[in-house]
């Protein structure tokens, strides 16, 4: 089954309201959600309501938590932030198909691309995907 990392502004942007647009990445079928530690952290510490907090534990809930990665797995060629690193060595590890960001300043370049198997695109771009089985 296809994998979907979820970067922490996804995260973020799902928990934030319960009418957030983004809740209906955890509706899509045939594929499997899943994002790291450290992308979960990073979004509970930008969220600023219990209320957020606690939709944000009940959509980890139903994620594949992978564990933290090396960011040796990154090609020397890309170039990131340290801050991102983590995201997308873990979305590496976990073998997903896409890295789902929309974190245009520092994923926007890659957008479209993939990198060491992993297909970056920004939210909407994957649902239509999902649903038209569109393809880069």
């Amino acid at each position: 089954m296809k994998r979907a990392f979820l970067d922490a502004n996804v995260l973020f942007s799902g928990a934030y309201t319960e009418q957030s647009s983004l809740l209906y990445l955890w509706k899509l079928t045939g594929i499997r959600l899943c994002t790291s530690k450290y992308a979960i952290d990073e979004a509970q510490r930008n969220l600023r309501s219990e209320s957020g907090e606690a939709r944000l534990r009940l959509l980890a809930e139903a994620l594949l938590v992978i564990p933290e990665a090396d960011a040796q797995l990154i090609p020397a060629s890309i170039q990131l932030r340290d801050k991102d690193r983590p995201i997308l060595a873990a979305a590496i590890a976990a073998r997903a198909t896409f890295l789902v960001t929309g974190d245009r300043r520092d994923f926007g370049p890659f957008f479209g691309n993939t990198i060491a198997g992993v297909l970056v695109v920004r939210p909407s771009d994957f649902i239509a995907v999902m649903e038209e089985g569109r393809v880069f």
